[in-house]
């Protein structure tokens, strides 16, 4: 009986061997919302780690990306989704046969405040936050005396701000959506939608990315744009733009990143290794190393940018903004703007 046992154990303990080794080998596709720089990064860090790992990933904005995994259902190109707003990830799960089970044995290092956002199902967890603000060309501001950075979502409806502002479009964009979310939360929704009528007469452009909105106003396109803060420090810090970075007074929304793995993958054992990954400190720590600044969901990483997080944060509604996402997607497209407008 000993014997018969220990042969047992034996027989399970190269079966293991054999799953981890296969595990750590082969190609892992990864659906990837954040810039490609960071993205890039990400790959080469996660490789370091696993060796045998080729890791193939491909660049969406966040709602191009909800976009594909719901155009992929049952067959993904992809395997694992990494980063973008929490709302994506939360009308994904409501959708059903999108996003894989995984319960993380990583998730023990989430920090108690973003615990509300591990998904009780264990569809998808939290990454990284960021803030919404205003980033404003001071060369622009010196041109106009008497002007000031607007600190208030009013003063974007300001007369010198007509055809001045830069937003990317809430349909493609996380950065859109967080804001037209986060209005409709400030201001409620009667109010908030007729705020967002009235923005559309001062908008300049539309565009598919938050960062290219933030780009234009860098390079002196526009006086304004609206951006995630630590976009904004990139351009800022990063690349010397002659931008200031102000928030909302009323209160300003942000985004909580999510990690899924999509149903169906086709390299799971590889998908629940950079699941495990993305939520180490390890991992959350090398965002400033690859010019990107959210503030990490996970113990043991000191915040690059404390100050990106000093403003007036509204208690923003994760499963209300996931669930009326495309709701509020097709409301703007269709009362506000074209999509045949987004540049």
């Amino acid at each position: 009986m000993k014997k018969s046992l220990i042969v047992l154990f034996a027989m399970l303990l190269v079966l293991s061997t054999a799953s981890l080794a296969f595990a750590q080998e082969g190609v892992l596709y990864v659906l990837c919302t954040p810039q490609e720089e960071w993205c890039q990064g990400m790959e080469e860090e996660f490789e370091a780690v696993y060796p045998e790992i080729d890791v193939q990933w491909n660049r969406l904005s966040s709602g191009e990306a909800l976009a594909r995994v719901q155009a992929e259902k049952g067959n993904p190109s992809f395997d694992v989704w990494w980063g973008g707003p929490m709302d994506a990830f939360i009308a994904a799960k409501a959708e059903g046969g999108l996003l894989e089970q995984y319960e993380s044995p990583s998730l023990s290092n989430v920090l108690e405040k973003f615990e509300y956002l591990v998904d009780t199902d264990h569809y998808y967890a939290p990454i990284y936050m960021g803030t919404i603000g205003f980033m404003t060309n001071t060369n622009w501001l010196a041109d106009h005396p008497g002007v000031e950075p607007p600190t208030s979502y009013y003063d974007l409806l300001k007369p010198e701000y007509k055809g001045q502002v830069m937003i990317s479009h809430p349909s493609t964009a996380g950065t859109g959506y967080t804001f037209l979310s986060s209005v409709l939360q400030v201001m409620g929704e009667e109010d908030g939608w007729k705020y967002m009528r009235d923005l559309n007469d001062q908008v300049y452009q539309y565009t598919k990315s938050g960062s290219a909105a933030g780009n234009n106003t860098n390079e002196g396109q526009t006086a304004t744009s609206v951006v995630f803060s630590h976009d904004a420090v990139k351009f800022i810090d990063d690349k010397g733009a002659p931008c200031v970075l102000t928030f909302p007074e009323e209160g300003t929304g942000y985004e909580v990143a999510g990690v899924a793995i999509l149903a169906g993958a086709k390299n799971l054992d590889n998908a629940k290794l950079w699941y495990d990954w993305a939520l180490t400190a390890d991992a959350q720590k090398l965002g400033p190393r690859y010019a990107s600044y959210q503030a990490p969901t996970v113990e043991g990483v000191e915040l690059s940018h404390p100050e990106l997080l000093e403003c007036n944060l509204i208690n923003y509604d994760f499963q209300w903004s996931g669930d009326h996402k495309q709701e509020f997607q097709d409301k703007f497209s269709n009362e506000i703007q074209n999509r045949e407008d987004v540049h």
